[in-house]
């Protein structure tokens, strides 16, 4: 049995992350769900939409992952898992969802390890190195410099 990945964040983030997790594994449509917090919603009536998507998912494997810890869409992901078998990640980027949608079939304490893994794992500097950024100079016979 997979868990399922509710996403609850502000909108359109929350539709875009799963748009993009389904690009890659579009196989896993039924265990990804989307719920975008729109500015003006009422935490109480976000609540009800998240309750009514997350269903049975609440008591047999369903990790909720949300964008920034304290805001409305955490706020309201926290009162969704109170008393609840969910899990709860907030700082959901891109590799966070690719690696929980990759491990759904494991444990939902694996799962949580194996998401923050991959959100961790997935933010790092990048180096870039002096011939990727520079003008080349290209001669040609008449001896014209150019730049590409």
């Amino acid at each position: 049995m997979n868990n399922r990945i509710l996403i609850i964040a502000h909108a359109p983030l929350a539709s875009a992350l799963r748009d993009c997790a389904m690009h890659v594994y579009s196989e896993c449509a039924a265990d990804v769900i989307a719920l975008d917090v729109l500015p003006d919603a009422q935490p109480e009536d976000t609540l009800a939409q998240a309750l009514d998507v997350a269903g049975a998912a609440l008591d047999s494997g369903l990790l909720v992952l949300t964008d920034i810890f304290g805001a409305t869409p955490a706020n309201v992901a926290q009162k969704l898992v109170a008393g609840s078998n969910a899990k709860l990640i907030a700082g959901v980027n891109l590799p966070m969802l690719f690696r929980s949608v990759c491990y759904r079939h494991e444990s939902l304490d694996a799962l949580v390890a194996r998401a923050l893994a991959g959100g961790t794992q997935g933010v790092m500097q990048v180096a870039i190195t002096a011939p990727q950024n520079q003008n080349r100079r290209i001669h040609d016979q008449n001896h014209n410099d150019h730049q590409q």
